[in-house]
């Protein structure tokens, strides 16, 4: 997994980490702690939000890497499901490059806690893609 972008410093204020891969996709950690909690002993619906977000920006850097693009993205949409709440354990955050066009990217991001097959929220994300500039 070194081959991985680093995490942007909100990621790393929250204690996010890259934990695993799952079908080569880069897994994110967030611990539960006083900062990402909402209501006593409950995750933030931010917190929760912020993880997903991640979780595709890191999916979305990765793809592009691997096309050879170095492209700077904008996020232009979200969409979040909160199926239930996080409570105080370790979530983990998952994103799936659904679609990567030339000018657009559409991004499926998944969180969970104990079981992958339980998701406590789903993201769903587009970002616009554009050439970095050199000047």
């Amino acid at each position: 997994m070194t081959d991985l972008l680093a995490l942007p410093p909100y990621a790393r204020a929250l204690d996010m980490r890259i934990v695993d891969e799952i079908d080569g996709a880069p897994v994110i950690a967030m611990p539960f702690a006083d900062r990402v909690q909402g209501r006593p002993g409950f995750l933030h619906g931010g917190a929760i939000s912020g993880l997903l977000e991640i979780a595709a920006i890191v999916a979305i850097h990765r793809a592009l890497r691997a096309k050879g693009s170095d492209s700077a993205i904008k996020q232009v949409n979200v969409t979040v499901d909160f199926m239930r709440g996080g409570v105080n354990e370790m979530t983990y955050a998952i994103g799936e490059v659904t679609r990567l066009g030339r000018t657009m990217a559409n991004v499926e991001a998944r969180a969970w806690q104990e079981d992958r097959d339980k998701p406590i929220a789903m993201g769903y994300m587009h970002y616009l893609i554009k050439a970095k500039r050199t000047d």
